[in-house]
């Protein structure tokens, strides 16, 4: 965790990004790291945590971190969170929680709270087009033979 730890400073005191780090250990072995990098990158999901993920997956050749634990210097976000069960690490260890962010002004509880709303009612609106033309993609999905799923 120290070394998470020290590499969010690294990224405030460079400029790179926000208080976030966080790494991706297998065997007891550090594999990949990632720091923000939001604001230096003009990538709105370049977080720590999603950093450190696209690295590892790209070290190990695999889409998934199974038999990797997660480090990061906080509790993650919606959008990490997500990133985090569909790379499937064993663990997650976290740091500081999602309201030690919030005093320093990275609320996501928004985000929270906008998932358990109704699509039509959301900030952001979301708007069903083209359903019925669209399906047929999961049947194509479903037929193929060769997938590898996930």
């Amino acid at each position: 965790m120290q070394q998470a730890i020290d590499l969010a400073h690294k990224g405030i005191v460079s400029g790179a990004g926000g208080p976030f780090g966080a790494l991706v250990v297998r065997e007891g072995r550090v594999i990949a790291t990632g720091s923000n990098r939001v604001t230096s990158s003009n990538d709105p999901t370049a977080h720590a945590e999603v950093v450190a993920i696209r690295a590892a997956c790209a070290v190990l050749g695999h889409f998934q971190l199974q038999g990797c634990d997660l480090y990061t210097t906080c509790e993650p976000c919606p959008m990490c969170l997500g990133a985090i069960y569909w790379a499937r690490p064993d663990r997650v260890f976290y740091a500081c929680t999602r309201h030690d962010a919030a005093q320093a002004g990275f609320d996501d509880q928004f985000i929270y709270d906008e998932i358990n709303i109704k699509l039509s009612v959301r900030r952001i609106p979301f708007i069903p087009q083209m359903r019925p033309e669209a399906l047929y993609l999961f049947d194509t999905w479903r037929n193929k033979t060769d997938k590898t799923p996930y």
